[in-house]
């Protein structure tokens, strides 16, 4: 992963070389008698974790704004200290230069550390919200579907049976969608590139769904949402967003090739047996628009 950061740790280097070089030959040695040594061991140690800790930032996150800010403030932290940890070794008019700006480094790292710790809560929170909607899964303990690791039809029907049991009389919606053209893509870009379409259409739907939603992979092309607690007039309007969002996807194949995808679906109340539901919300999806789903890039 530093691989990725090298530029930051040879801009960090250059900056712990150039602080060094700038006291050595703008100020005079100080005679050991003189110097602090508390100051010395909490200044550098400061110095010392604060670039340790810069490493591990750099080490376990990629590119980012949080990464960004985070590393920023660590730096400026460590630089700041190995600054003040000079200055007990060399005597610098602070007239000259560096007292004030040198000094601010510290306190402006921790807020920009701040910063960034704050927007790497929000990653953490959106991250966790993704996971609850995989929570009803998780809790069962069940094998995922291999291509799209989310529930097969089969499950769904399960679902389908409980809610009815656990909640008689209170609507539950369920919602069919279907990739528009998918076999085309199969044609022109292989299986390979058709599964990894169904990933990517998968983690979108799950993205927008709320945590008590259930979506599964119902068959080949086709994706089931189970709502429960949601009316069918507003499981079609969820429905229609959860199209819209997916048709603002650009999904950029291995050939360079740029697929345009869409959805067509049906909305209906889970609350008849399930094979039943099932066949008829089928049989309202099945007449796709025969349309290309590629555009060059």
């Amino acid at each position: 992963m530093q691989q990725l950061h090298r530029n930051s740790l040879i801009g960090a280097a250059l900056a712990l070389s150039l602080f060094f070089v700038l006291y050595a030959t703008s100020g005079a040695v100080r005679p050991s008698h003189a110097w602090k040594w508390m100051d010395i061991v909490t200044e550098g140690g400061t110095a010392v974790i604060a670039g340790v800790w810069f490493l591990y930032a750099l080490s376990s996150r990629s590119r980012g704004l949080a990464m960004r800010l985070i590393a920023g403030g660590l730096c400026a932290i460590m630089l700041g200290s190995w600054a003040a940890c000079l200055d007990e070794f060399f005597a610098v008019d602070k007239r000259e230069m560096w007292g004030s700006w040198r000094e601010a480094l510290v306190p402006l790292g921790m807020l920009v550390l701040t910063i960034g710790m704050y927007y790497w809560r929000q990653e953490q929170l959106r991250l966790s919200g993704h996971l609850q909607k995989g929570e009803r899964l998780f809790r069962d303990h069940r094998v995922f579907e291999r291509i799209t690791q989310l529930a097969d039809a089969s499950y769904l029907r399960t679902q389908m049976r409980l809610e009815q049991e656990r909640h008689p009389g209170v609507d539950c919606a369920l919602v069919l969608l279907d990739i528009n053209s998918f076999h085309l893509i199969q044609r022109e870009h292989g299986h390979r590139e058709g599964d990894r379409v169904l990933q990517a259409v998968g983690h979108m739907l799950l993205l927008n769904l709320r945590n008590d939603d259930l979506l599964c992979r119902y068959a080949d092309d086709r994706f089931a949402v189970l709502m429960p607690g949601v009316p069918r007039e507003d499981a079609a309007v969820a429905a229609r967003h959860l199209c819209f969002m997916v048709g603002q996807m650009r999904h950029h194949a291995n050939d360079k090739r740029i697929i345009r995808l869409s959805l067509r679906h049906a909305c209906s109340l889970a609350d008849g047996v399930p094979e039943v539901v099932l066949a008829e919300l089928s049989r309202s999806v099945e007449t796709p628009p025969l349309v290309s789903a590629t555009a060059a890039a």
